[in-house]
């Protein structure tokens, strides 16, 4: 069983369900209200749990109401957190609308993780035991970079979702193996429209990407093969709230039990599929089971 580090953030999800979005300076009428514990870090440490691997979380919730739920969430799922600390104040947020044909709008407040900006101890051994690190740009950027050379250090593979999308120090790209992001990250890390010269140059700055284009699928490229296109299952999706989260937590898994990076990207876009059909982000994350019983190669 391939042994997953997640360094990231926990958020509850405040989730307004709506027939359409509010443009700016408009009020619409929702017609429900959920609370759901969410956040990037804590998502994709769900989805790698459920998708079967073993999860430690590396993160802080604060000492509301909040914190204990989102704990219990992830050890409901299987996710060790004796590495999830619990801070003063409030636990991060997200504020979520999610339209009828399941896209969303998001702002998110920090709280909690806010205060994740370095290592403490014991986290470095974490990450030195595990085979994979998780990373994304939710909580402060210097803690990021702090993981990333970490696991750099002791060999281990580094995959970072650059979400919320801004740009990156060079020496953080330096401790990439994987980068993960989606087509509108892409182009805002390069400039670049077009996913697959967008990809193209980013392979300037990390070695493997793989760049998620919703229901069109996904898109592998490395410096030393030819632009690998896989495609998703066609869904209707009902909310597309933690489907990339989704993707790279399973993701993860995949390349860690040694698949090939064709079947390892078909058996995430599967679990993503499976995800949006769903409402909320953890919430609607699939098991194992449910994976393997819907993919097909």
């Amino acid at each position: 069983m391939t042994h997953i580090a997640v360094l990231g953030s926990t958020n509850m999800d405040l989730v307004a369900y709506v027939d359409k979005a509010p443009r700016r300076g408009e009020t619409v009428t929702g017609r429900e209200f959920r609370t759901i514990p969410g956040g990037k870090g804590a998502n994709q440490a769900i989805a790698a749990a459920r998708a079967g691997a073993t999860v430690s979380m590396i993160g802080a919730v604060g000492n509301d109401a909040f914190g204990p739920r989102l704990r219990s969430t992830l050890e409901h799922s299987g996710v060790t957190t004796d590495h999830l600390r619990t801070v003063e104040g409030p636990t991060g947020t997200a504020h979520i609308v999610v339209d009828d044909e399941g896209g969303n709008a998001i702002v998110v407040v920090p709280g909690a993780n806010g205060t994740v900006d370095h290592l403490v101890p014991g986290d470095e051994g974490l990450i030195a035991s595990a085979d994979a690190l998780l990373l994304q740009l939710e909580i402060p950027l210097e803690a990021v970079l702090a993981g990333a050379e970490t696991a750099r250090a002791h060999g281990v593979r580094t995959i970072l979702t650059p979400a919320p999308a801004r740009p990156l120090p060079p020496e953080l790209l330096d401790a990439t193996d994987l980068l993960v992001p989606n087509e509108h990250e892409a182009a805002t890390l390069t400039g670049i429209a077009d996913p697959f010269a967008a990809g193209a140059a980013l392979l300037d700055r990390v070695p493997r990407v793989v760049i998620t284009l919703g229901a069109a699928g996904s898109l592998y490229l490395t410096r030393d093969a030819e632009p690998l296109a896989v495609p998703a299952p066609r869904v209707t999706a009902v909310d597309s709230t933690g489907a990339g989260d989704t993707f790279v937590g399973t993701l993860a898994v995949a390349l860690g039990e040694e698949r090939p990076i064709r079947e390892a990207m078909a058996w995430a876009a599967t679990a993503a599929a499976l995800s949006v059909q769903r409402e909320g982000a953890s919430a609607s994350m699939p098991y194992r089971s449910e994976i393997e019983a819907g993919y097909t190669s």
